[in-house]
């Protein structure tokens, strides 16, 4: 089973506008997801870096630091292509996974790949201490299970 890891940072923010089906929004859109996260917990060092968008596609690289060495690194991207917008995931440079955005709303986006084996879902969201994700799908018992990142800016 292979786990992507991701960072966040803070609390929920109360959208103004109801969830959209996300069929066409490109990466320019998900703009607010652009900076620096970092977590410090458990004695690891967590960071996730969102280039701003340009053209057509949001970079994205983190990565988790404990005891002095690098533990996990991740590439990221968000594209607009097929009809969607897509997370593509790639942990330790692995072949990337992609996620359909499936919801979204002023400052929070779902991504789902139900054919994964975990997680099937990744969601991000801009709150007022900075950002929150969470990656979540079936767990060894079958049950649903949730890895929250809560991260404030580095800056």
């Amino acid at each position: 089973m292979r786990i992507l890891k991701l960072i966040s940072v803070g609390t929920l923010v109360a959208c103004t506008t109801g969830p959209t089906v996300a069929d066409s929004p490109a990466a320019d859109a998900l703009g607010w997801l652009s900076g620096q996260w970092c977590k410090e917990s458990g004695g690891e060092f967590t960071e996730e870096h969102w280039l701003a968008p340009r053209g057509d596609v949001m970079l994205g690289v983190g990565r988790t630091i404990a005891g002095g060495k690098t533990k996990s690194f991740e590439f990221m991207r968000i594209e607009h292509r097929d009809g969607g917008t897509y997370y593509l995931a790639q942990p330790q440079g692995s072949k990337p996974t992609p996620f359909r955005m499936t919801e979204s709303g002023a400052h929070w986006a779902r991504f789902e790949n139900p054919q994964h084996d975990f997680p099937k879902r990744v969601e991000y969201r801009l709150t007022p201490g900075g950002l929150h994700a969470e990656i979540a799908g079936p767990g060894k018992d079958g049950k649903e299970r949730v890895i929250p990142f809560d991260y404030r800016s580095c800056d």
